[in-house]
């Protein structure tokens, strides 16, 4: 990280030594005084892409269950239906709270919020260790696992489709921008 200097600032701001203001003789490059905001999405442009549709219920689906695994081992815990009262309730705690970064990734989907996009891959990104640990168990949660591995991966290639990209209002690199962009329209 690059640190201002003294210089750097005054001529920023158009101070000089002697306290006067001197006149703003511009920005820094790429900076303008223009402010154009960029749309999140075009959501009047049409369908929602259904491989958006299906990321979003993938990544809900995922933060459901997640939902109701953490209200199902609090209410045990609290009920006293658990050996260890303690680690219940704060495993039950932690898989709510876990589970509001895919509801609130998948509600963004839905609407077509570019944002979203890097929620719901991280929780497609965390759910395939878990789907790992749960296929190396030597019990009924390899199924669970398996279903977790299916789900995780088909999020993740519908995530990164390009579709579901450009549904997002997501540009690739050295994509052209569109005219309100100051380098689209000529203006430097």
């Amino acid at each position: 990280m690059a640190f201002a200097t003294r210089g750097d600032r005054r001529a920023r701001t158009g101070a000089t030594r002697g306290g006067r203001r001197a006149r703003a003789e511009g920005y820094p490059a790429g900076v303008s005084p223009e402010q154009n905001p960029t749309p999140e999405t075009d959501d009047e442009t049409g369908p929602r892409p259904g491989r958006l549709t299906a990321a979003a219920a993938l990544t809900g689906l995922e933060g459901l269950v997640l939902a109701v695994a953490g209200i199902w081992l609090l209410v045990s815990g609290l009920a006293g239906g658990s050996e260890d009262r303690e680690q219940a309730v704060t495993g039950g705690v932690t898989l709510v709270v876990l589970a509001l970064l895919p509801l609130l990734a998948a509600s963004g989907l839905l609407r077509r919020k570019s944002w979203s996009r890097g929620p719901a891959i991280i929780t497609q990104i965390m759910a395939l260790p878990v789907a790992w640990t749960l296929l190396q168990a030597d019990s009924v949660a390899i199924p669970g696992g398996i279903v977790l591995a299916v789900v995780a991966v088909t999020a993740l290639v519908l995530l990164v489709n390009p579709a579901t990209t450009r549904a997002l209002g997501i540009r690739r690199p050295g994509e052209e921008q569109g005219p309100e962009h100051p380098k689209a329209a000529g203006r430097t």
